[in-house]
C-alpha cells in the first residue's frame, strides 16, 4: 500500500522537524498526519502557519516548541522556589532574630 509505504518511509528517520501530504483526500491527509512522527504536518501547502501556534520539531528535530504561549515556556527556565517563612506578630521572639 502507498500510504503504509509513505508513512513507514517518512517515520524511519530519527528527525521530524516538518511533512508536508499531498493529497485530494481529507480522509487521507488526517490519516498520514497523525501517523507521521513530526512537529508540524502541512497539508496541501508549505510553510504557511499561523504566528500563533507552537513550531518544532519531533525527535533529533529542534531544539522545543516555540510560538504563541508556547515561546514562553522555551524561552524561559521556568523555576519554583518554596521558602519556610516566620509570622512576626510584633513581639519579642527571643531568638534574637528580626524581620526585614
Amino acid at each position: 500500500d502507498d500510504e503504509a509505504e509513505a508513512i513507514r518511509l517518512a517515520n524511519a528517520t530519527e528527525y521530524g522537524l516538518a511533512a508536508t501530504v499531498y493529497t485530494r483526500s481529507e480522509a487521507r491527509a488526517d490519516r498520514v498526519s497523525a501517523s507521521v512522527v513530526a512537529g508540524t504536518v502541512w497539508v496541501n501547502c508549505f510553510y504557511v502557519r499561523d504566528l500563533e501556534t507552537p513550531f518544532g520539531g519531533a525527535r533529533h528535530s529542534g531544539i522545543g516548541r516555540e510560538g504563541g504561549r508556547h515561546s514562553f515556556d522555551f524561552y524561559c527556565d521556568v523555576k519554583t522556589v518554596c521558602e519556610r517563612t516566620v509570622l512576626f506578630t510584633g513581639g519579642d521572639t527571643g531568638s534574637g532574630s528580626s524581620a526585614e
